[in-house]
């Protein structure tokens, strides 16, 4: 799938964008703050019904202003075109489009227009909970797998309700606490058996990423976790009940899952370098794309924001070849270093867009500027 072209109102700073794309590289240079990244967000909000840093939709319109608009034009590998349109006003639900009929559900959307974005908020899968690296997980199979994004939406519903009766201060029957149990399990073993199979086959494209990127210079890992691999998941709810009723809330479950980032064989949460976390990083995302190509009907959209800082020559040397290359499908790239996205042109010598992005405003330039 191609954007062909966007049209923004009131999102965030940018109060009136309507520009076009190249099919290859489109890259964005200006300094801090001026809207760059909101771009690259409206682009993931056409994706995934939501903004990838604010999940507070009203928060995203523009100050002093009613109400947002997000317009995206597309094009499918055979030519059709698709147009995706997200509009909010305040204090109203907003609605979400696909050729001008409104979905009921904004999971069915999921997984259409197939992205994937590398952002400085990445430093939170390494730095951050175990509940952004689940993230990271659901993000990547919801696209590929109807079947898990319904039974994950399914687990956190039960396990909500599970939460409440705990939380209770009457007594609560049994037969009650079974009924969202049996739910929990039936579903968590659906999320469980398809993270586990995802991780597997993932490890192995990620750490070619990463060895391509440090030129072999570091081993990295990943493994993953389940209170779902003890033992059943329903006898695992049941067991734990008494001492969750202690706490108000569930201690174990498929929601504790916890995907572990190894540098080596440590946690490169203690042992990484800045440049060892970013490379880390952007291995990671890269393997999620690829990933997402083999098992889509569909090249995904990536999205590149500020990717270069913290990494030595060499690293950012390699991460330009790759996306130089033709292994990726559109490209959209940030940078306040109009010499990194210039090096990254002269490599691809194919297709490209450069804009120069000031206040909010964005404006194409010349080849020559």
């Amino acid at each position: 799938m191609i954007l062909k072209r966007i049209s923004i109102l009131n999102y965030k700073n940018l109060e009136q964008v309507e520009i076009g794309f190249s099919a290859k590289l489109n890259c964005f240079f200006g300094q801090n703050g001026m809207g760059k990244t909101n771009l690259l967000d409206a682009v993931y909000f056409l994706s995934f019904c939501k903004s990838s840093g604010n999940p507070i939709d009203s928060q995203n319109i523009r100050h002093e202003q009613d109400f947002f608009v997000i317009q995206g034009f597309y094009e499918a590998e055979d030519g059709t075109p698709e147009e995706i349109y997200c509009g909010m006003k305040r204090r109203s639900k907003k609605q979400f489009k696909r050729n001008k009929k409104e979905y009921s559900r904004f999971s069915d959307h999921i997984g259409f227009l197939p992205l994937v974005m590398v952002s400085p908020a990445d430093s939170e899968l390494i730095a951050g909970g175990s509940d952004e690296r689940r993230r990271f997980m659901d993000v990547v199979i919801s696209q590929y797998d109807k079947e898990y994004l319904e039974a994950l939406i399914r687990y956190n519903k039960a396990l909500a309700q599970r939460n409440t009766l705990l939380k209770s201060e009457s007594p609560i029957e049994e037969e009650l606490f079974l009924v969202w149990e049996e739910m929990m399990a039936q579903a968590g073993e659906i999320v469980f058996r398809k993270r586990e199979a995802f991780i597997e086959e993932f490890i192995p494209i990620f750490q070619s990423f990463y060895s391509f990127i440090s030129q072999d210079k570091e081993q990295v890992g990943l493994s993953y976790d389940s209170h779902a691999r003890d033992a059943s998941l329903l006898e695992v709810l049941k067991q734990s009940r008494e001492r969750d009723k202690i706490m108000g809330f569930s201690l174990r479950g498929i929601h504790k899952d916890e995907l572990n980032m190894l540098l080596g064989d440590f946690p490169i949460k203690k042992e990484g370098s800045q440049g060892q976390n970013k490379t880390y990083l952007v291995a990671l995302k890269l393997a999620q794309f690829d990933f997402l190509k083999r098992t889509g009907r569909t090249i995904p959209l990536l999205l590149l924001d500020d990717i270069f800082d913290k990494l030595d020559a060499s690293r950012v040397e390699q991460i330009v070849k790759l996306v130089a290359g033709d292994s990726f499908g559109q490209i959209f790239i940030t940078d306040t270093n109009r010499e990194h996205l210039d090096r990254i042109l002269q490599k691809v010598g194919s297709d490209y867009k450069i804009f120069r992005v000031d206040q909010g405003v964005i404006n194409e330039m010349g080849a020559e500027q």
